[in-house]
């Protein structure tokens, strides 16, 4: 009879009675729907951190049995080592590690061990102790102890098992002296081949589970695994998607493929390959499990102790015979095989109750029995308000609906999913943690409770009654309810115990009462709608819908996962058949009805039976249908399979050899001696052609024969591979048991296998070949064409990176491997799929030697990956790195130029400031430390001059002066100082002087109001900060400048905050300082005429407040100010101060008479400032000569955050700055040396100015203007916020610039990503197409093409290749910088269409062109006359996969690859009820707007086609059909975009913008109106819409609400010239955003380029 299990309870018990209760048990695992198991995960802590994380491992308790080699074999072991000792005492930590005895293993051979066992199962090609060795290199052996258990889990945790292994491949790729550990690995991973016939030795494969302790207690042997975040089966189920493509798919298998061929060549078959005995690591990195619960560990145990898994127990129950949970489980009928197909077929028929088939739906859907977050499900059936009854309706609950809607009511649920952005009725699971814990209240530990439900325990918030908890959640019931009465009782003191409804006498009558109820004939006829709603077709779909049961999807649905909603069934649940008996009869028979009512049962018998053959044929087809939850992956022997003598011989053969020298390199591994640097990087390199072909892999078929399996258990494996990897192709298991069946006695395939792909097919047939013998070897299938180069390069750079070594180890290999052209040769591909593996270990903390390695790594990835690569994996680790606080030298690293200036060769400025500047600026304010800050601070300054005015201004300025007050450090002040420099006097006038005084008047301002204490202490900080910019801004002005933009017209910001007495002392401090900084900076004399006057108001307040203050004594002030001698400069105290501060310095710098004539209370303050400071002036000199001399000497004139010498900034800029370009190097230099200026600032200053003002139009970026005028005050200082959508952009709707363009009208635009260049398309002289390079600079021509023989209509800028696409009736493709035409491409007449291949290459630039197009244009530039259909009309460009998409004449899509210079396939849609065709007028993919959160760009999943008819096509990107179409608009579709997933955005010329839903079946759209013509264009920019129609722009929001009556309106407005106010009249035909400079370009009809703001 089977060995009964024990319950998780009494493993849990036994768990913490072998280890310790510090080793906490997780939960149980289970192979059976019941919470019995031997396995469990268990956690502990480690203690060196704090707060303490947690890391969980795999605990499974093998029996031991005498006959077993592998308990022989644990015994020998911890007799030889003189452990045994008395188990669990902890005395028995001297265990030894398997690897360390290999050598010893001969004296093994005479004990009873190895060559003597040929009973093992395995095919016995080497003595146990080889095979167990090589399988669990890295366990640990002993007696079971909690501290042994610690140290080597915690071993494992900290990388130290196999650093030794990744040291000597370090050394190997360096090409030092290595040992044999490196090269010994790398044989395992097929360096130079994989070899089957090899003798193992004692490394770890990188694709075998590790074993980490075989560990022994009474009668058992602990195995101890490391637990994996997945399995295989949960990715499967919950987030396929997971797995992103078919090249992840084929790197998976080749890794599973890798661990079987070890396998095999050990002698060892698994048995049991299937998807949950698949482990995948947090980066997908797979590990079979060898080991299984039933085999009692890989496989090596005696075929007569073989368990008999048919055979069925007697009883259901704990192997603990005084358990408390014998009874609960003894009456369910739960057996092998666990198939769904029997369990349905046993539950329909009603040999199975409701509770045992619930229970093994929950194993289905994969949930688990004590991990809350997963727990099983059962369903309330009753309301708990009276018993049970089943003549009585009253009581019992709907099945028909979930649980959440009976609770939350089906109003609420249409108002949630009507007005969620995501539609949606549920946002939980049927059952969440905190309705588990809370139901489970009384008997989890307090711990558990305050993790899960609430952090204060408050045991009076839980609920009391049966009723009481159903009336409060939402959730469905668990099991326990229905089976044990143990949840009642309460373990805590405060909290009662769970009382039940007063029709049950006890928990024990309850839950008896209870599970009745489940097994009711009421509950029975309706549960297998609840079945529908958390198992069936009521999940997904329209059904969902109507059921009020649609999920909130997952925001990111490639992400793994291991719990999720898995839909078992698509059709609905039959209804369990009732039996006769069963049906209640009310009808009362007499003597006298006898007849009749027998007449009346036979009617109803007859009835029944054809009812229950309609039961019958439904549940027959259900069945069918469900199959797949019945998966086999292999089909078990026969007969029992004997060792093939030529084994035996081999076993021999190899066992004497390695017997007889032990010590012998030879015995333990066969390698090429020429294995190094060099064949690596030979081995790695892509090939040529990396595709698999279909005839490639046909011919490896015929020769797969050659390369048979050598066993039939290892045949056995190979079909479990073919069956596996159908399974990933089709998303659901290829066999079942019956149709298996049907395969192995008729050679019929499954129906699926038609379904596969055909490359995947003849691998599928290789594996599950009839004849076993004739399968292809797992080395075979390795080296087939399936696997293309990338897969073995990618596996050979990644494999070593998944030892059990740390961090800094695996960081320096890969830096290593990468340094010397391992990325390069493998390929962009190949390196991208490498990228996952390695760059998430630069993002940990690092040591500096560490952190090196990592800059390394990046800078070798931005090097040989694709920009759309760099996007996706790059940009988030460096986005990391830049968050972190403190010091890190990684990050003072990747602030460098250098770092910079790779990320923008390669994905380009625009990317960069979205993804990177902004947390630049961070390092400056948020916990700045004092080195990061310095490197931040340079990058700023020396990028601005290549950024452009515009960018630096919006982008670099604005965030630093939105910092003031919040933390921004000295060097950020110091940044807005040298860029003032940089750029030049006239920047600081027209861009920093008016933001900065805007800043000043806010702060002033909000002080005088009657705000709270923080928003006066933040203004007086913020006032701080732009003080004391402001002063060091003042260095590189003239002096006629400061005066007239500073102090004229009584503007003084200095003596407005002086004159402010509800400002804090410290502001006034800073004033001061700054005033007499300014004063020398323009000398006595302005300072006399324009300063002085202004400051009488404070001298006379000062004069007259003295008095008052008469009473003051001496004393205090004579401390006070030898207080401030002592901190080496003054400091005020007291307003009175100021006094002190600025009379003394006045005269030292005026003169003393001067000073009397300007200051009408001068005899005041000097008594005060000898009575209470010791101050007077005496006339030997012009120098005051009293106590408080030394302490003005030492006041600061310039900030120390800002000019100071001992800037950190100054001194990286000097050091390791930005290389300044040669054509601004003298000008460069000269600003950012402001002791210059200082110094010849006596020297025609007058004229400098003047000049400067003469010449300001030759400046770069003349015609840009301060957004001062824009600004709102202090709002929204100190807010720093994203560059892109939060932070406010004001349309002024203003014209800043205009140029004449083109001859005629200008019909498209295009800006390049550094907003710097626009590319103007329009008509020319002689009225062909030209296109123009403009510089946005000084807004001047630079170059044009002039290769177009007609109208240019749209123009294309192809990613930063620097590669330009123009259409004018055909696409010209021609180089940017040089002019040169590249390709030309065309489409063939319309008559002679059906003639050519869709994959027919690029017109040659000498052929004879087709007609060109023949057009007329309205006001808005549109196409408006009959179109050649075989002519192209518009463009858009899918940058993610580097293709060109455009629109034809006759509304089809034709894509093209420009970079090889050829057409690829051409779409078509269905041709609308019009005599005809539509031409394509607008296209827009998903994605091609915005760049998901990580930076990357979104890969495309849908096209949106605009066509001339007013319709709007939608294609499918994987399958070119159209999933949609509708008519959008009443007339010509002029523009599409697309700013998320689901939105489309589209104007027309019926004078509309619409905003489309795509989430919705039908497209449902939000109308703008407001425009009185044709909107002719648009651009977005975040939820920001700029729309123009004739010579008006509107103005609209994706977030905008309805106006009071539901409608959204646009408000037009023309534009005006900002300088002289007139009215723009030209016809708008073009319009593009400029985002980061925040400036918008529009073109007109009359050629004209305007920029505005």
């Amino acid at each position: 009879m089977e060995e009964k299990e024990t319950c998780f309870e009494c493993l849990e018990r036994r768990i913490k009675s072998d280890w310790s209760d510090q080793l906490q048990f997780c939960y149980g695992i289970s192979d059976s729907p019941l919470p019995f198991g031997s396995s469990a995960i268990v956690q502990f802590s480690l203690s060196n951190s704090s707060p303490s994380p947690t890391s969980q491992f795999i605990l499974s308790y093998l029996p031991t049995h005498s006959h077993h080699c592998f308990s022989k074999y644990i015994d020998q072991y911890t007799l030889q080592n003189g452990e045994e000792t008395e188990v669990g005492s902890g005395t028995g930590t001297g265990g030894t590690y398997l690897s360390d005895t290999l050598m010893g293993e001969s004296q093994f051979l005479s004990n009873g061990m190895g060559y003597e066992c040929c009973a093992c199962n395995h095919c016995g090609k080497f003595s146990c102790l080889r095979t167990i060795t090589a399988l669990a290199p890295l366990a640990y052996v002993g007696i079971s102890s909690y501290s042994g258990f610690q140290e080597h889990a915690s071993s494992s945790l900290s990388g130290t098992l196999e650093d030794h292994i990744l040291s000597s491949i370090n050394l190997l790729i360096q090409e030092k002296a290595s040992g044999r550990d490196g090269v010994n690995y790398m044989r395992l991973l097929g360096v130079p081949s994989f070899d089957e016939n090899s003798i193992p030795g004692c490394l770890r494969h990188p694709n075998i589970a590790p074993v980490l302790g075989l560990l022994k207690t009474p009668g058992y042997i602990n195995l101890l695994l490391p637990r994996t975040p997945y399995t295989l089966e949960n990715i499967l189920h919950y987030s396929p998607n997971a797995l992103k493509s078919d090249w992840h798919i084929r790197f998976l298998m080749y890794q599973l493929l890798s661990a079987l061929t070890y396998l095999h060549g050990l002698g060892v078959h698994h048995g049991n390959l299937c998807p949950s005995n698949v482990m995948l690591t947090d980066s997908c990195w797979a590990w079979l499990r060898i080991w299984d619960y039933h085999r009692l560990g890989f496989n090596l145990c005696f075929e007569h102790g073989k368990s008999n898994s048919s055979h069925i127990p007697s009883r259901v129950g704990c192997s603990v015979e005084d358990c408390s949970s014998q009874g609960l489980y003894a009456d369910l009928k739960l057996s092998p095989p666990l198939d769904w197909n029997s369990q349905f077929n046993r539950w329909w028929r009603g040999e199975l109750s409701n509770f045992e088939y619930l229970l093994f739906l929950n194993k289905l859907v994969g949930r688990r029995w004590g991990d809350h977050t997963f727990h099983p499900v059962m369903p309330w059936v009753i309301d708990f308000s009276t018993k049970p009854n089943e003549d009585s309706d009253s009581g019992w609950r709907d099945l028909s609906k979930s649980k959440w809607r009976l609770a939350k009511g089906d109003e609420q649920l249409d108002f949630t999913y009507s007005s969620s952005e995501v539609p949606h009725h549920v946002s939980d699971e049927c059952l969440s943690e905190l309705a588990v814990c809370s139901y489970k209240a009384r008997r989890l530990p307090l711990s558990v409770l305050r993790m899960a439900v609430r952090s204060v325990y408050e045991p009076n918030e839980y609920p009391s009654t049966m009723q009481r908890l159903y009336q409060w959640t939402p959730d469905e019931c668990i099991p326990e309810f229905y089976c044990d009465p143990r949840i009642f009782y309460s373990q805590h003191s405060g909290m009662t115990d769970l009382a039940v409804p007063s029709w049950a006498g006890s928990p024990e009558e309850f839950i008896k009462l209870h599970r009745e109820a489940l097994e009711s004939n009421r509950v029975s006829c309706q549960i297998h709608h609840w079945i529908d709603i958390n198992f069936g077709y009521k999940m997904s779909g329209p059904a969902a819908v109507a059921a009020k049961n649609v999920m909130l999807s997952s925001s990111e649905p490639a992400k793994p996962r291991s719990i999720g909603r898995r839909q078992l069934f698509t059709k609905p649940h039959p209804s369990r058949q009732v039996s006769m008996q069963g049906i209640p009869d009310r009808m009362k028979e007499s003597a006298v009805d006898q007849h009749q009512a027998h007449e009346v049962e036979t009617e109803k018998s007859f009835l029944y039976k054809s009812t229950c053959l309609q039961e019958l044929e439904q549940a027959s087809s259900f069945s069918e249908h469900a199959q797949h939850l019945s998966p086999v992956y292999c089909h078990a022997q026969q007969n029992l399979l004997k060792q093939n003598p030529s084994f035996k011989e081999s076993q021999t053969e190899n066992l004497e050899r390695s017997a007889s020298n032990p010590h012998d390199i030879s015995n333990y591994c066969r390698f090429s001696p020429d294995v190094d640097l060099n064949y690596l990087l030979e081995h790695i390199d892509m090939q040529d052609d990396d595709s698999t072909g279909y005839q490639e892999l046909l011919l490896w078929r015929k020769k797969s024969c050659l390369s048979r399996t050598s066993s039939k258990e290892d045949a056995e494996d190979i079909f479990s591979v073919g069956c596996l990897l159908a399974e990933l192709y089709l998303r659901r298991p290829l066999f079942c048991s019956t149709s298996l069946g049907m395969y192995l006695e008729s050679g019929v395939f499954p129906g699926l296998m038609q379904e596969l792909p055909s490359h995947i097919k003849i691998l599928v047939e290789a594996c599950i070949e009839k004849d076993s013998m004739r399968r292809p070897s797992a080395k075979s299938l390795l080296e087939s064409p399936f696997f293309p180069s990338t897969v073995k390069s990618v596996y050979l750079f990644t494999a070593p990176l998944q030892l059990m070594a740390t961090n800094g180890s695996r960081l320096q290999y890969a830096a290593n491997f990468a340094k010397q052209g391992a990325l390069k040769a493998m390929g962009t591909l190949a390196a991208e799929m490498c990228a996952p593996y390695c760059l998430s270990l630069a993002s940990a903390p690092l040591s500096d030697a560490e952190a090196e390695w990592a800059y390394l790594l990046l800078k070798e990835f931005i090097k040989c990956l694709t920009p759309k690569a760099v996007k996706a994996s790059v940009l988030p680790v460096v986005q990391k790195i830049l968050q972190t606080t403190g010091y890190s030298h990684l990050k003072v690293s990747l602030l460098q130029d250098s770092f910079v200036r790779e990320i923008w060769n390669q994905i380009g400025k625009q990317a960069y400031l979205e993804t990177i500047h902004h947390l630049v600026i961070s390092n400056l304010y948020i916990s700045p430390h004092k080195i990061s800050a310095a490197a931040a601070s340079v990058l700023l300054i020396c990028s601005s001059e290549e950024l452009g005015v515009p960018i630096t201004v919006h982008q670099t300025i604005l965030p630093l002066i939105h910092c003031f007050g919040k933390g921004l450090c000295p060097d950020g002040i110091d940044v807005l100082v040298r860029i003032g420099g940089l750029l030049g006097e006239t920047f600081i006038l027209k861009q920093m002087l008016p933001l900065l005084k805007h800043v000043a008047h806010s702060c002033i301002g909000v002080s005088s109001m009657n705000k709270p204490e923080p928003m006066h202490s933040w203004c007086s900080s913020a006032l701080v900060d732009c003080l004391m910019t402001l002063d060091g801004l003042v260095a590189f002005l003239p002096r006629e400048a400061i005066v007239k933009d500073l102090i004229e017209d009584q503007s003084c910001l200095h003596v407005l905050a002086l004159t402010q007495t509800n400002l804090e002392i410290t502001v006034l401090q800073v004033a001061a300082t700054t005033l007499m900084a300014i004063c020398q900076r323009i000398g006595p004399e302005l300072t006399a005429l324009h300063v002085l006057p202004q400051l009488k108001v404070l001298f006379d307040e000062l004069a007259f407040s003295q008095e008052i203050s008469n009473g003051s004594g001496s004393l205090g002030k004579s401390l006070k100010v030898s207080k401030s001698k002592v901190n080496g400069e003054f400091q005020l105290e007291s307003r009175m101060d100021l006094v002190l501060l600025l009379y003394p310095s006045f005269c030292s710098l005026l003169g003393i008479e001067k000073l009397r004539q300007c200051c009408t209370t001068w005899l005041l303050l000097e008594q005060f400032l000898l009575r209470f400071h010791n101050w007077k002036w005496e006339y030997t000199g012009e120098s005051p000569r009293s106590g408080v001399e030394n302490v003005i000497a030492k006041v600061p004139l310039l900030s120390k955050g800002s000019t100071s010498d001992y800037s950190p900034a100054k001194l990286l800029l000097n050091g390791v700055g930005w290389s300044i370009p040669q054509s601004q190097g003298i000008r460069s230099s000269k600003n950012l040396m402001p002791q210059r200026r200082l110094a010849n600032a006596h020297q025609s200053s007058v004229q400098t100015y003047e000049s400067a003002s003469k010449h300001f139009k030759t400046e770069p970026w003349f015609w840009f203007p301060s957004p001062a005028a824009s600004w709102d005050g202090s709002d929204h200082l100190g807010r720093f916020v994203s560059p892109k959508d939060e932070f406010p952009w004001k349309i002024r709707a203003s014209i800043l610039s205009s140029v004449r363009a083109h001859q005629g009208a200008l019909r498209s635009l295009a800006v390049c990503q550094d907003e710097n260049t626009v590319f103007t398309a329009g008509i020319g002289p002689g009225f062909k197409g030209t296109v123009q390079k403009w510089d946005l600079t000084r807004i001047n021509c630079v170059s044009g093409y002039y290769g177009h023989e007609e109208v240019v209509n749209d123009i294309c800028i192809l990613s930063l290749s620097g590669r330009i696409a123009s259409c004018d009736g055909m696409i010209h493709v021609w180089d940017s910088q040089t002019g040169k035409l590249i390709s030309v491409f065309s489409e063939p007449s319309t008559d002679s269409l059906h003639l050519v291949s869709p994959l027919s290459s690029s017109t040659k630039i000498g052929a004879d062109h087709v007609d060109m197009l023949n057009s007329n244009t309205s006001s808005s530039g549109v196409l408006s006359s009959p179109f050649d259909e075989s002519l192209y009309t518009c463009m858009h460009y899918l940058e993610e996969v580097e293709k060109l998409v455009v629109g034809t004449g006759n509304g089809s899509l034709r894509f093209l690859d420009v970079s090889q210079g050829r057409k690829l396939h051409l779409w078509k849609g269905e041709f609308s009820e019009s005599a005809f065709p539509s031409l394509v007028s607008a296209i827009c993919s998903c994605g091609s707007n915005k760049e998901q959160g990580n930076g990357a760009s979104a890969s495309p999943s849908w096209i949106a086609a605009g066509l001339s008819s007013g319709h709007c096509r939608l294609f499918d990107v994987r399958s070119g059909c159209v999933t949609a179409c509708w008519r959008a608009h009443d007339g010509y579709v002029t523009k599409l975009a697309a700013p998320e997933d689901h939105l489309l955005v589209s104007s027309s010329l019926d004078r509309t913008l619409k905003i489309w839903d795509l989430r919705r079946n039908i497209p449902t759209a939000v109308t703008f109106k407001g425009h009185t013509d044709g909107v002719s264009s648009f651009s977005v920019w975040g939820q920001d819409v700029i729309s123009i129609s004739r010579n008006k722009i509107g103005l609209s929001s994706l977030a905008n609400s309805a106006d009071e009556d539901g409608q959204h309106r646009i408000i037009p407005q023309k534009l005006y010239s900002s300088d002289h106010g007139s009215r723009n009249v030209s016809v708008l035909s073009s319009i593009s955003i400029i985002p980061f400079s925040r400036l918008f370009l529009v073109g007109t009809e009359d050629g004209y380029l305007r920029i505005c703001c």
